[in-house]
Parts: C-alpha cells; sequence; structure tokens
C-alpha cells in the first residue's frame, strides 16, 4: 500500500470542500486488475435481425466475513498468483468499481489473500470457454 500512497495526487487547493481520501486508501483513480469474462445475450441488432450483444461479467466470490465480494488486484502478476495463469481479467479504476458494486450490495477486496491452489479458472476451462464463444 505504501507505494500506491506515493502515487497519490497532490493535496487540492483550500477553496475545494469535496472530502479527500481517507488515509490508508488507495487513490480513487488507481488501476486495478478484475476477474471478469465476455459474455453475451441474444438480441435484436440495427435491420431487426437477431444479434448477439456483448458484455463483461465481473466475477463474483463469496466470503466468509464480507458476503458477496468482487476481487481487485494491483498487478496481473497478484492476480495470477492468487487465481491461477488462465484466469480472464479485465483492467479498470478502483474507485468507479468500488461505486458500482457498492450499488449492488457488494464489497471491493483488493490483493485478497486466497488458499493456495484455489484457482478460479483452468486452462482447459479457458479453451472450452473460448470455444463456446466461437459459436
Amino acid at each position: 500500500m505504501l507505494d500506491l500512497a506515493e502515487s497519490a495526487p497532490a493535496p487540492r487547493p483550500v477553496t475545494d470542500d469535496r472530502p479527500g481520501p481517507k488515509p490508508g486508501v488507495p487513490p480513487y483513480r488507481t488501476p486495478v486488475c478484475v476477474p471478469a469474462h465476455p459474455r453475451s445475450v441474444l438480441g435484436t441488432g440495427t435491420r431487426g435481425r437477431a444479434a448477439r450483444v456483448p458484455f463483461v461479467m465481473v466475477e463474483l466470490f463469496a466470503h466468509p466475513s464480507y458476503g458477496t465480494v468482487a476481487f481487485a488486484f494491483t498487478t496481473p502478476a497478484k492476480l495470477a498468483a492468487a487465481l491461477g495463469e488462465a484466469q480472464p481479467w479485465v483492467a479498470s479504476s478502483l474507485g468507479p468499481l468500488a461505486e458500482g458494486m457498492d450499488e449492488r450490495g457488494v464489497t471491493v477486496l483488493l490483493d485478497p489473500r486466497l488458499a493456495p491452489g484455489e484457482t478460479n479458472w483452468r486452462p482447459e476451462d479457458l479453451a472450452a470457454f473460448a470455444q463456446e464463444v466461437r459459436r
């Protein structure tokens, strides 16, 4: 967290009355890697024909203390160490992610420690998912 504190934005002018970040909280725009994968639903295209509408689904996890949580990692290496090399992910900013998840009653955990060997996606899962998406 110290390296994140060093990248904090410069203090705002005295006339700025917005609340600042709390001590120990990473800056709002901190880049994070979020476990997620593409999805699509059947919709209607511009000419009234059936079409697939793509979107990205943030993966949520069960946590014994916080209920449903989203994970965010400060580096791709930390994400891979926690969830495995095959884990799909997207880049986001911590602030908007936390706000969006909070609206849904979901807590974001930054760089969570997970039990070793508990990968979420295996290479064969990713290959099967890629095959399914291509259909």
